[in-house]
């Protein structure tokens, strides 16, 4: 059961944000109805900190709103940044259009209510019209992101009659048939699963048999871009529950929609290839946890599970259309990212064969791998240095990305592979690397050889 406030307590910039909306609509004698909708009405009554303020609008177009505030807050004299209109584009299920605007270091979104009508043989809708807030409501993803916050009027409203009731139970229920309502926008499908992982919230058993269904999972692969789903990935990736978001898109039979391979790859996956990524990344999660989350920054713990979730994949390429062999995963995330990534894999080998020689102070043998030069005539006391700086510099080069955080990330990298349970003195041996001085200073020994 989660905490659920009576009442939404309004920061002071929030105060001020609804104080020039509110005074908009005085300036021009405006009966707007002024309704904050979604995630942010969600997260404070959960009496969490929300910076994503989206603006529903009951007879007025966003744009034209912001135009109205805009002159308004000029007339005042007072500054205004950050105006845009983002159109809609209905082909990949975005079907509303979004004006944009910056307060006092907030961005705001200003979006009409909507009512919507379908063909027969269509779930683009073939015509749209301002709708109330009660027909927008049961339009959202999920009964926990149905409610409005009321700017005029101070108040929670809970059309749905049940946002209210799924958000104290910690349930995850679709406002409309799941069905339905995943057809509208298929990528509503993610949203469920990263929002029941955030919150610990149960995914409704008829949502997740609609999430499931072929026609569901064929229109998420065709309707929805491959960024769009990388962006909620991502969020999945960097939040505080990845290993159980993962579970739930393996579980729904998600996992070759949300990570599709190209027809002609090499080698071919394994059975039960999906469930092994999901071992990988539980294994590096529970590692990182261990170690302590100081030692990482946010950016190297999630490059660190992107790496671990598609460890098996490290040998898996295809030849694009220029013949160039590349990853077969895409997400459409940086390329910068992908170098990163794919230079992980590449001191993989070289990396994982000295676990066992930084872990023993330089008391066991190397395993047998091609360091591509003589080491007979290094000293003992500086085998150490030498061999990790090899690593190192041959695999960090144009990343972009600092030795020593590279050096984090790939020991732990190696360490999950070297020991999946995690035991403490796998654990031990990583965190003692991670701290090294030896380490840290491997790339300075390893040029001056």
């Amino acid at each position: 059961m989660a905490t659920v406030k009576e009442r939404i307590e309004l920061t002071e910039t929030e105060r001020k944000i609804f104080d020039r909306l509110l005074g908009s609509l005085r300036h021009f004698g405006l009966t707007n109805q002024l309704r904050v909708a979604g995630g942010w009405v969600r997260d404070k009554l959960l009496g969490k900190d929300c910076y994503d303020i989206d603006i529903a609008l009951d007879n007025m177009m966003g744009s034209e709103f912001v135009e109205k505030v805009t002159e308004y807050l000029l007339s005042t004299g007072e500054e205004v940044q950050g105006v845009a209109v983002i159109p809609c584009n209905p082909e990949q299920s975005k079907h509303l259009e979004t004006a944009r605007m910056r307060l006092f270091d907030t961005w705001i979104d200003f979006v009409n209510l909507r009512c919507e009508e379908y063909s027969d043989n269509s779930r683009i809708p073939s015509k749209q019209k301002f709708g109330t807030a009660e027909e927008d409501a049961y339009r959202r993803d999920l009964t926990i992101n149905s409610l409005f916050y009321n700017i005029n009027t101070d108040s929670v409203e809970d059309f749905t009659k049940r946002g209210i009731a799924d958000l104290k139970s910690g349930r995850i229920v679709t406002p409309l048939p799941p069905k339905d309502t995943f057809l509208d926008d298929p990528l509503r499908v993610l949203r469920a699963i990263r929002f029941g992982a955030r919150f610990g919230f149960v995914l409704d058993e008829e949502l997740k048999e609609a999430a499931s269904c072929d026609e569901v999972k064929d229109a998420l692969a065709a309707k929805i871009s491959r960024e769009r789903i990388g962006v909620e990935i991502d969020l999945m990736i960097s939040g505080n529950q990845p290993v159980k978001a993962m579970t739930y898109i393996c579980d729904l039979m998600l996992f070759w929609i949300v990570f599709s391979l190209p027809h002609k790859f090499e080698p071919a996956k394994s059975e039960g290839c999906d469930r092994l990524c999901i071992s990988y990344l539980d294994a590096t999660w529970n590692l990182v946890q261990l170690i302590g989350g100081s030692t990482f920054n946010d950016e190297q713990r999630r490059l660190s599970l992107y790496a671990a979730m598609f460890l098996p994949f490290r040998t898996t390429i295809y030849k694009d259309n220029k013949a160039k062999k590349v990853p077969s995963i895409s997400l459409f995330l940086s390329i910068m990212f992908a170098a990163f990534v794919l230079r992980v894999e590449r001191a993989f080998d070289k990396f994982l064969s000295l676990i066992p020689f930084l872990a023993s102070n330089g008391d066991t043998q190397l395993t047998e791998v091609d360091w591509g030069r003589g080491l007979d005539d290094v000293p003992h006391t500086s085998k150490l240095r030498v061999l990790t700086g090899m690593v190192l510099l041959a695999a960090c080069p144009d990343t972009g990305w600092d030795v020593c955080d590279f050096c984090k990330l790939t020991a732990v990298r190696q360490f999950k592979v070297y020991g999946l349970s995690c035991n403490e003195k796998v654990v031990g041996g990583c965190r003692k690397v991670l701290q090294d001085d030896r380490v840290v200073g491997a790339v300075g020994w390893c040029n001056s050889y």
